[in-house]
């Protein structure tokens, strides 16, 4: 596998929480059960592990889940977190816009734009491969409500066709304060990209973020989603056209979100915008014009909300397995090459393959990089189960890993094994999905989980509770923490330690989602839109 995210990292803060929720999603399965659709030829059961819906998995996308309402920002509606209110009401209100909505990043008060939009692009993958699972545990509703918390501040961040706001507040004065986001009094100054200070990364993973919710609300809000569309539209070209790091524009944010290039984020936007359009000239973009330039055929990498390249592989090996409609000969041929990368990003996976990465752990799980730690394995977890998924449902039973041999049921092993591990099986015996189980940690870097929700502090005092030495009194129930080794993890349990106890990752496990529901009666059907 190529070289981890180095340098592109936000020091540990990232929103890789989702993943485990995701990743949850699509561990959970037992038969897959093929629906018949018109672009698919002769759709039939396909057996798999046989059982019924894993209480395990279940309860930790529902946990997952709910992290989403810890990080929300804005007049809270149907608030299921007791200590959580009304927060940051006044957010974009000295342009004239209402960026009250969206979440704060980790366990700070920022809202970073950038990794905000990837963790709804990945959201609604999620939700339209695994829906189905989803709504059999209920969960699919706080699903596409919390999507939508999202996607409406997108959309108020987005005035005009070349203007996107990506961030709301000063991360140096965050960092200064330990209060309640309901207590926050500090100025909230926003941070824009635009024709002269280009962002072409933010803006791309934005319009992805965009196109692929419309698909979501497709049909249960389809104005809504005509919008969503439109957004999306106008920040791909604006992306395109303007093309420049928001990293270069705006060096602030190398400290935090880091961006490492754009052009994978291009041909992430334009192969959603091709699955939510049917426009061939998407699917043009990303297989004959800028296939060869952006897409590092043959070269396995890492996915992650900096390098989207893999889960565009996986993303349009699936419009290769399901035989893209009017699709040219060079088309199909960049296809092929998309869907050929993925099948070595899986090789690299399957711990037993001959190109098997050596980035794991002696017990088994993946292991890139010491910041973010468990973004990676709960993210390859995700795309191993999805690549699964799209070979049974097309038929296909082999992977073939340097003259070896694998299954669709060698991926969901290995998928399993790496959700496992996050749920407790590990040599620490502890869950690192907070709420997950009887042993979690206790002590966890998030402002509002570590004060009481009477406490009356300001900017400085609160943090008297940061380094206060017992458990914090509010869960942050979903948050998936961060280790920096399997050693270092141990320190969780006491709290002893300040670096990793500052270290939780935020993004609510989204991939997560996807793994941890795919162990159940799993439905791969066609993202409704005109492509399958």
């Amino acid at each position: 596998m190529g070289a981890g995210p180095a340098g592109s990292k936000s020091k540990g803060w990232c929103w890789w929480l989702i993943l485990i929720v995701i990743a949850a999603v699509a561990v959970t399965a037992a038969v897959i059960t093929i629906r018949k659709k018109s672009h698919h030829s002769e759709a039939a059961p396909v057996p798999g592990p046989p059982g019924a819906i894993a209480k395990k998995y279940a309860d930790a996308l529902k946990i997952g889940l709910q992290f989403f309402d810890v990080q929300k920002s804005g007049k809270l509606v149907n608030n299921k977190i007791s200590w959580r209110g009304d927060s940051a009401l006044q957010d974009g209100s000295e342009e004239d816009l209402d960026l009250s909505k969206g979440m704060y990043d980790a366990g700070d008060h920022i809202k970073f734009g950038f990794p905000m939009a990837f963790t709804a692009t990945v959201l609604s993958w999620a939700i339209l491969e695994y829906g189905d699972q989803m709504n059999a545990v209920k969960q699919l509703g706080p699903a596409q409500d919390s999507l939508k918390w999202i996607t409406d501040y997108l959309i108020n961040a987005h005035p005009s066709e070349n203007v996107l706001y990506i961030q709301v507040g000063d991360p140096d004065m965050d960092h200064k304060c330990w209060e309640r986001p309901e207590a926050m009094t500090e100025k909230r100054p926003l941070t824009q990209v635009n024709t002269s200070s280009p962002g072409t990364e933010v803006a791309a993973e934005t319009a992805a973020a965009m196109a692929s919710a419309s698909l979501v609300f497709k049909t249960i809000n389809p104005t809504y989603s005509k919008s969503l569309l439109k957004h999306a539209q106008q920040l791909f070209t604006f992306a395109d056209t303007y093309r420049g790091s928001y990293s270069v524009s705006i060096p602030q944010v190398q400290t935090y979100y880091n961006s490492t290039g754009y052009e994978d984020e291009l041909l992430w936007a334009a192969t959603w915008l091709y699955h939510a359009t049917g426009d061939q000239s998407y699917l043009k973009y990303v297989t004959v014009q800028n296939g060869k330039a952006f897409a590092r055929w043959g070269s396995p990498t890492w996915f992650s909300w900096d390098n989207k390249l893999a889960g565009t592989q996986v993303l349009l090996s699936r419009v290769s397995f399901f035989s893209a409609k009017e699709a040219s000969n060079e088309e199909n041929l960049g296809l092929q090459m998309y869907r050929k990368t993925a099948g070595s990003v899986m090789c690299g996976l399957l711990p037993d393959s001959p190109t098997a990465t050596s980035s794991r752990t002696d017990n088994g799980l993946i292991w890139v990089s010491e910041w973010n730690s468990l973004q990676h394995p709960v993210a390859s977890a995700f795309l191993a189960v999805l690549y699964s998924d799209y070979m049974l449902t097309s038929r296909t039973s082999t992977l073939y890993c340097d003259g070896s041999s694998y299954t669709p049921a060698d991926l969901r092993k290995f998928a399993i094994s790496q959700a496992d591990y996050v749920l407790g099986n590990n040599p620490m015996k502890m869950s690192y999905l907070v709420g997950s189980g009887s042993n979690y940690p206790q002590y966890v870097h998030h402002r509002g989980a570590s004060i009481p929700a009477d406490a009356d502090t300001g900017c400085s005092d609160g943090f008297k509770w940061l380094n206060s030495t017992e458990p914090n009194p509010n869960i942050a129930v979903g948050a998936l923490v961060v280790q920096s080794s399997e050693q270092k993890i141990a320190f969780f349990i006491d709290g002893t330690a300040v670096l990793l106890k500052a270290e939780k990752v935020r993004i609510l496990s989204i991939e997560s989602l996807g793994f941890l529901l795919r162990r159940e009666d799993l439905l791969i059907k066609p993202i409704e839109n005109t492509v399958n």
